[in-house]
């Protein structure tokens, strides 16, 4: 790799990064994933996280913007979200 074997990004940091949360519309999963987003973006105001319900309402999706300090703190947020057994989908 031309930039000694770490991985390129388009990104410069620090950035305001949308991530997006969807998992099964069921009690306590917004909370869940806030607190989440919060372990790995401590200043991440909750207030502004956007909800909607799928068509059928069986589906919630959260998108979190947060302020990104690093690439590795954007892995890191994804990789425990996506490993959490009530999240579907995280883009």
């Amino acid at each position: 790799m031309p930039d000694g074997g770490r991985r390129a990004t388009l990104l410069e940091f620090p950035c305001d990064f949308p991530i997006k949360i969807m998992g099964m519309r069921a009690d306590g999963f917004a909370q869940t994933m806030l607190e989440v987003v919060l372990r790995h973006a401590p200043g991440f105001d909750p207030a502004t996280v956007e909800m909607r319900t799928s068509n059928k309402g069986n589906y919630l999706s959260l998108t979190c913007t947060f302020r990104a300090s690093s690439q590795q703190q954007v892995d890191a947020l994804y990789r425990e979200l996506t490993a959490h057994p009530q999240v579907k989908v995280v883009l």
